[in-house]
């Protein structure tokens, strides 16, 4: 194999490596602070499951402690 070969081969794959990266990047974390009292969580938490808000994948919800 030619040096010139092996260098255009080891671009290109970098160059592929990279691309794939940033493909695989994930959704951004979002935290939210509740000051509620402990019975009023369920519908905000069905309400953030009815904008497309999943906790644990891209929420997270935050409870005061006492």
């Amino acid at each position: 194999m030619r040096r010139r070969d092996f260098i255009n081969a080891i671009a290109v794959s970098a160059a592929g490596w990279t691309l794939a990266a940033h493909a695989q990047q994930s959704e951004r974390m979002r935290r939210i602070g509740v000051l509620a009292p402990a019975n009023r969580e369920g519908p905000i938490r069905q309400g953030l499951r009815e904008l497309g808000y999943v906790e644990g994948r891209n929420t997270l919800i935050e409870y005061p402690r006492c």
